[in-house]
């Protein structure tokens, strides 16, 4: 049976269509007479909201999800207990209708959270609190697109009792927050916090006034300023990513040494995290009214810092818009009796990915990778925590490569977040480097973005659904290089309104963008060729195979020079270019060696956006240990500087110290630990390591299938491998020759294999091949101990 895959219009019109229909379900179910509600202005930016609602109930279900939809991020409490902390996305699920470029207007849907509040519901009074901050505000980084307008949509199903948001809340524009500070930055739409404690009024997330807590009468009504589906809200969407997971108030690193409590002397107290995380600040404190705290941390691009101007007496607060860093700062004045410091830190998910290997400079580099990828992903991927937060799609692909090895299901689902808002907000074809907000093309990145993020997304999950969504998007900014006489797409360059002729930093004139341009296209040809094959699209994979067949010899023909692929060879020998060319699948395999000798040993021009790249070429050509070495060469500096726990935008250093395009970790993954999955959704996966100078490594890696766990451990005369699969995987298995005969291959303690033959009784277990480097086994799902014996 054929699909036919319908174009981007179409598509969009077919998913309006479901989405009308889904929306008409959920208004019957969940929205009857739902109201976004604020105070009578629209915003103003920067506004932090206060929403109270008292609900009478006489029994509590089994089952309470509370819908929840705001711009631009909300905390609930209920009867004064936190439920959720920071819930919200930046804004920007899919487009609501046309852009207005002129007027600057990008209508869109709004997100929604869906939150179980059944456990903290009580017979009788229940207080709602919710505290919404507006960030009332767009940047040209383009990663939230502002509503104009701050909303609260609220509905819960009580029983028979819905709970909707309306004129019956109450709402009061919180006094404590200074909402005329200018924002921390050009590029970042998150404002810092000044919260005067003397202006703010008490624990409004407790009960009501007549039960001795607090009093909300004096508080105005909730206006009600449109109904579900109205600009510019529009319709809501389900955030598809997993709640942040909140690791509470915790202590940093050098608790004991501050010697709580303590009277500041006036100086500025510097607090330890264990490694560079997004935090919240806290602090709780006995002051005088007017004393002021400046919270910030150690990172120099740091933009988000926190004000706090104390109340008398005792007290406590915590800064709600996150920073990042290795150092939390507190400059406290002289006379402030100090009780606690604490942070809380949020994630994407858990930091479930494990790595371990017998050689300390490449367990730290992991480590650091692994602190890199967390520390880059919140309300999307981003390149950076500090200066821009932005969703550049380039760094998103260089993520993929190790998130899979590293983040549980909130990572994935971050993931097809990127997938769906990217192709949702093309334009014209153009699948944008940067978005929601902004189409801005840098064609390599797009171009990597389908090759190393779309289709690793599917070989790692399985999600056809999503893959049916983007693939439209794929084929039409695929379609739009037309071929030349020489056999060779057409340079793509200043072909949108917003567009950027950009490759790499690294070191400056050595970029050769001609060919890695080319080799991108076709590397991205060859992994649409495989979304057409899976969704059964005939005349797009007839496509794909013929423009292959003709770009492929055309670029070595053109950019060949005897040693090294290049535009100019008196100009470039770019490790990029031929890095690409391996990776791609473009270069001819009689090439690799000669492009590892000539070009990737001897020249290092990359930046970490290309080096991982670099790294795998090396790897594909069978050069792992010259792999490891440049590895270590490029990022020695970085891994000797103990205070460090993230790794930098540049080599050996510079810009932020904390950039999502470090990957080592893919290659350690994939090639050292040699895990990685060979059909969809890890239903099959191999391990083919490639120890070089390892003798031991363990590996845990979190799939949609469950928890992978390898140990290896090699002797001179014996292989060990202790495997444990989840159900519905098999594993193809290779046991390493090491220019070793190998005598007898054992499982679970039994011999299954001895002088070249497999013994009958190895239930369950075939032997799968063999080659010069390989005896390969396929085992099925379970806890296996293998141990193979070379002969002496």
């Amino acid at each position: 049976m054929n699909i036919k895959i319908i174009s981007k219009k179409d598509l969009r019109f077919f998913l309006s269509i479901v989405f009308i229909t889904s929306m008409c379900f959920a208004q019957n179910s969940n929205w009857n007479n739902v109201h976004w509600i604020w105070q009578q202005e629209d915003g103003p930016s920067n506004t932090w909201m206060s929403f109270r609602k008292t609900v009478t109930l006489e029994d509590i279900p089994d089952q309470v999800e509370a819908l929840i939809a705001v711009d631009s991020k909300f905390w609930l409490w209920i009867n004064g207990e936190m439920v959720l902390f920071e819930g919200g996305l930046s804004r920007g699920p899919s487009q609501a209708g046309d852009w207005n470029r002129k007027q600057n207007i990008t209508p869109t849907n709004s997100w929604y959270d869906s939150i179980n509040i059944q456990p903290y519901l009580k017979k009788g009074e229940n207080t709602m609190a919710i505290l919404v901050w507006y960030w009332g505000r767009e940047t040209h980084k383009g990663t939230h697109i502002d509503s104009g307008k701050g909303g609260l949509l609220f509905s819960a199903n009580i029983g028979n009792q819905q709970v909707v948001s309306d004129a019956s809340w109450k709402a009061l524009q919180h006094p404590g927050y200074d909402n005329m500070i200018e924002p921390a930055s050009k590029a970042i739409v998150q404002y810092s916090v000044q919260f005067n404690a003397q202006n703010a009024f008490g624990d409004w997330t407790e009960k009501a006034w007549y039960q001795n807590n607090f009093n909300d009468t004096s508080w105005p009504s909730a206006v009600e300023k449109g109904k579900l589906g109205d600009a510019p809200w529009y319709n809501v969407e389900p955030n598809i990513v997993p709640h942040l997971v909140n690791h509470g108030l915790q202590n940093y690193e050098h608790h004991d040494a501050l010697k709580f409590p303590f009277v500041s002397k006036g100086e500025t107290i510097k607090a330890k995290l264990p490694f560079n995380k997004q935090i919240t600040p806290y602090l709780e404190i006995e002051a005088k009214a007017g004393d002021t705290i400046f919270i910030t941390t150690d990172n120099r691009l740091n933009k988000i810092n926190a004000t706090y101007i104390a109340k008398e007496g005792k007290q406590s607060f915590e800064s709600f818009s996150w920073m990042n860093g290795h150092e939390i700062s507190y400059t406290i004045p002289k006379g402030v009796k100090v009780n606690a410091l604490k942070y809380r830190w949020m994630s994407v998910g858990e930091m479930v990915g494990e790595f371990e290997v017998d050689d300390p400079f490449y367990q730290r580099l992991w480590w650091m990778g692994n602190n890199t990828l967390f520390v880059c992903a919140r309300d999307n991927f981003m390149d950076c925590p500090d200066r821009e937060r932005a969703l550049w799609i380039g760094d998103v692909a260089d993520q993929v490569g190790y998130l899979f090895y590293s983040m549980d299901y909130a990572g994935r689902q971050l993931l097809k977040k990127a997938i769906l808002q990217t192709t949702a907000f093309s334009e014209n074809g153009v699948m944008g480097a940067l978005g929601p907000l902004r189409v801005r093309e840098l064609v390599s990145q797009s171009l990597q973005f389908i090759a190393q993020g779309i289709w690793p997304y599917y070989l790692n999950t399985g999600d056809k659904e999503t893959l049916e969504k983007a693939y439209p998007f794929v084929y039409d900014y695929l379609a739009l290089f037309p071929m030349q006489e020489n056999g060779l797409p057409e340079y793509r360059k200043g072909k949108s309104p917003d567009s950027w002729d950009w490759v790499d930093w690294g070191v400056k004139n050595t970029a050769d963008k001609q060919p890695i341009q080319m080799a991108f296209y076709y590397f991205a040809l060859k992994e649409a060729k495989k979304m057409a094959e899976v969704l059964g699209n005939k005349e797009h994979i007839k496509w794909y195979k013929d423009r292959m067949k003709i770009i492929k010899p055309a670029f070595n023909k053109l950019y060949w020079k005897d040693g090294f692929y290049s535009s100019n060879a008196e100009k470039f020998k770019d490790d990029r270019a031929n890095a690409i060319a391996i990776v791609s699948g473009i270069a001819n395999p009689e090439y690799y060696n000669q492009i590892v000798d000539n070009v990737l040993i001897p020249n290092r021009f990359s930046s970490p956006h290309f080096e991982w790249i670099a790294e795998e070429a090396m790897c594909i050509a069978g050069r792992h240990e010259a792999s490891l070495e440049r590895m270590k060469l490029q990022y020695q500096s970085q891994v000797d500087e103990k205070s460090m726990s993230t790794l930098y935008e540049m080599f050996p250093k510079g810009g932020s110290y904390n950039h999502a395009w470090n990957a080592p970790n893919t290659i350690l993954s994939k090639y050292i630990a040699g895990v990685r999955p060979t059909k969809k959704g890890w239903s099959e996966f191999e391990i083919m390591p490639e120890l070089v100078h390892f003798k031991n490594i363990k590996k845990t890696i979190p799939t949609v299938k469950g928890i992978i766990e390898i140990a290896i451990n090699v002797k001179d005369l014996e292989y060990q491998l202790n495997l444990n699969a989840p159900n519905g995987t098999e594993t193809i298995v290779g046991i390493p020759k090491k220019d070793k005969a190998i005598e007898k291959v054992f499982v679970n303690g039994y011999c299954i294999w001895k002088k070249g033959k497999i013994n009958k009784k190895a239930k369950g277990i075939q032997v799968e091949g063999e080659d010069s480097k390989y005896i390969k086994f396929r085992i099925p799902s379970g806890d296996w101990k293998l141990k193979a014996v070379y002969e002496k």
